[in-house]
């Protein structure tokens, strides 16, 4: 077996020791290479490819479905810190089917399948309409979660108790709905309104007025309804200044939220708005040339008179100034003889400019501005964590909307310690923040990092030892195949010719040691024949 194995080797040995160095590395790469793409293939042709079965599960749900994969077999996977759970792929469809037969998931909440599968006569009346209220929250959650721009909804509704008298009126119900929406998305006042009417619709005797909807940071959305400011000029005014003020507000926490982070600021803005109209009319009368304040000649006319005779009468003391010709008419006095007489009369039209205008100057003028801001630190324990550079931004931003927003012929000078006591920016932590509950990301332990980092620093140093070691080989064969010299073959003095005495001889020694019997057997037919 030594010998067999040996045979095959040998012949490797050499055909390798006999390659060059280049051709070593060539080769030792093709072979990894083809290991690497062949452990690839089949890795990839036996990988079970999984996906999501269910998203956004709570810890109880997921645990129920995965007890539920466990007992059939199904292989799956927790991903997500634990709220999405994975399936084979071609499984997927198949076990959403099943799983909803089974009235899987289950969600810790109370939905309106409660009662029908707990239904007994045991229940109180208290007991009851908890139960219900509970079920009216989670379903109308459930729905507002299902409109776009919408990750999760927190609903807390208020519903009286019923009078026991007949001429008892019945009291409003009350919402209170927290949104946690998508960063970015604005909705239009269309989708506010239909929520708005969903909610109303949704609970008995719950009017649109005392439904309060916000998001999680802190703005509202508030219904537009055109029917409750009819008739009453204030409801307009106030209902403009808050238009006012919450395009403000929404502008500056948009951008310091972008800055700090939207659940790090709040803002809280204050107006006083202008609503006198003024209609007024000017008719002005101005001269085209202001400088000289001369208008357009559009008409001159020049009349020039002169006469020369010796007619009596023509000298004398001159008349009296004529009122209708004060522009040149000139005599010449004379007494009897010759005598002149000259007139010259100039007339200039001149047009100049007459304005009209009719001015209504427009109303819901800014007089006066006011912005509050409360920042929250990055450490929250630690107030000054917040530099003071950062907060002297945050004043200048403000200072410049302050500016630029009030009226300037109400405050035609604003100063730099006026815009200052329009500001304020308070930096403290928040106590009364809504939270939701967060999908948890996976967190991977420091010591997998460690061990991964000492097995790559481990195949780092294996590898250059290797690398070391065959190039310590190659040199020290190239030395011996330098320093190798060919022996000189000398002919030995022992060696003779084999005759045929000899080469018979060796056969029957051959004979002998291998095949004993047949030797004795040849010697004594050999002694036979003597």
């Amino acid at each position: 077996m030594n010998e067999s194995l040996q045979k095959f080797i040998n012949p490797l040995k050499e055909y390798w020791l006999n390659r060059s160095k280049k051709q070593r590395i060539i080769m030792i790469s093709t072979i990894v290479l083809i290991l690497l793409v062949a452990g690839l293939i089949t890795f990839s042709m036996t990988k079970t490819n999984l996906v999501p079965l269910y998203s956004n599960l709570t810890p109880s749900e997921t645990g129920s479905i995965k007890e539920s994969l466990d007992s059939r077999g199904i292989k799956s996977e927790i991903a997500d810190g634990g709220t999405t759970i994975k399936v084979p792929e071609e499984l997927a469809d198949t076990l959403k089917v099943e799983l909803a037969a089974e009235g899987l998931p289950q969600s810790g909440s109370i939905d309106y399948s409660f009662f029908s599968q707990n239904a007994g006569m045991g229940t109180t009346e208290n007991e009851f309409n908890v139960m219900k209220l509970d079920a009216m929250q989670t379903e109308l959650a459930n729905l507002i979660k299902g409109i776009e721009g919408i990750n999760d909804a927190k609903v807390m509704i208020t519903i009286p108790e019923t009078g026991i008298f007949v001429s008892d009126t019945a009291s409003e119900a009350s919402a209170s709905i927290v949104l946690n929406t998508k960063p970015g998305y604005k909705f239009e006042q269309s989708q506010i309104q239909a929520l708005y009417q969903l909610v109303s619709k949704s609970i008995p005797n719950l009017p649109t007025d005392n439904i309060v909807i916000m998001n999680q940071n802190f703005e509202y959305f508030d219904l537009k309804n055109e029917n409750n400011f009819s008739g009453s000029v204030f409801a307009n005014q106030q209902e403009i200044k808050k238009e006012i003020e919450r395009d403000l507000q929404r502008q500056v926490q948009s951008m310091l939220g972008t800055l700090i982070g939207h659940d790090k600021v709040v803002v809280s803005v204050t107006a006083d708005v202008d609503f006198s109209q003024e209609n007024r009319e000017e008719n002005l009368v101005t001269p085209v040339d202001e400088e000289n304040m001369e208008g357009i000649a559009i008409s001159a006319q020049k009349i020039t008179e002169t006469y020369t005779g010796t007619d009596n009468g023509t000298g004398g003391p001159p008349p009296a100034e004529d009122p209708a010709d004060p522009l040149g008419t000139q005599y010449l006095e004379g007494n009897t003889g010759n005598g002149d007489y000259e007139k010259s009369n100039d007339t200039i039209n001149y047009e100049v400019n007459r304005i009209r205008k009719e001015i209504i100057e427009s109303p819901y003028k800014i007089r006066d501005l006011g912005i509050q801001v409360m920042v929250e630190p990055p450490d929250v324990e630690n107030i000054n964590s917040l530099p003071q550079e950062r907060v002297d931004d945050i004043t200048n931003m403000l200072a410049t909307i302050v500016r630029t927003s009030i009226d300037k012929d109400e405050n035609p000078a604003l100063t730099d310690d006026a815009i200052a006591q329009k500001i304020a920016v308070s930096v403290q932590p928040f106590e009364g923040k809504m939270t939701f509950d967060e999908p948890a990301t996976p967190i991977i332990p420091w010591w997998i990092y460690l061990i991964g980092g000492i097995l790559v620093l481990a195949l780092v140093v294996l590898i250059f030892l290797f690398v070391r070691a065959r190039r310590k080989q190659d040199d020290d064969f190239e030395d011996m195949v330098e320093d190798y010299q060919p022996p000189v073959e000398v002919p030995d003095v022992n060696n003779t010719v084999d005759t045929e005495d000899t080469l018979r001889r060796k056969q029957l020694e051959k004979m002998a040691k291998e095949k004993p019997d047949e030797f004795a057997k040849l010697l004594r037919s050999w002694m036979a024949e003597d």
